[in-house]
């Protein structure tokens, strides 16, 4: 498992769902595609709802960790890519109720003007290290 850390003398979280440093332990890195608030037909999920969209996102994460034997705990870094500066306090409150600390993984928030389709709001990029006594080959 990652351990996070926010030393003193730097800018902190300050409440806000991340670490500014994480150190990764022994594992499997697993690199996660993009994902976005898509169901399993790819339709969109809270088309408007950043939140919701933000939920959908982290579930799709999920899933994807447990076919390998991971969980949410084992990401140690997420890129955030969002379209809405005013959609910064749903982002963060949804993270808030998904990652702790000292599991919350390094981050980035980067505002962009578009995604892929019109109707997405949010997209996560992480990257999770899964301990070796938990990792499992995933079936494609």
């Amino acid at each position: 498992m990652a351990y996070g850390f926010n030393p003193p003398g730097i800018w902190g979280p300050n409440g806000r769902a991340f670490s500014q440093g994480v150190i990764a332990g022994e594992g499997v890195t697993l690199y996660v595609t993009g994902q976005v608030a898509w169901d399993a037909e790819s339709k969109v999920i809270g088309p408007g709802d950043c939140a919701a969209q933000m939920e959908k996102a982290i579930d799709n994460t999920r899933v994807i960790l447990e076919a390998a034997g991971g969980t949410l705990d084992d990401i140690v870094s997420m890129t955030v890519y969002f379209l809405n500066r005013d959609d910064l306090p749903a982002i963060q409150q949804v993270r808030a109720r998904h990652f702790k600390t000292p599991t919350a993984p390094a981050s980035i928030l980067i505002q962009v003007p578009g995604l892929v389709i019109p109707e997405l709001l949010v997209e996560i990029v992480p990257i999770a290290l899964i301990p070796h006594k938990r990792f499992k080959r995933p079936e494609s």
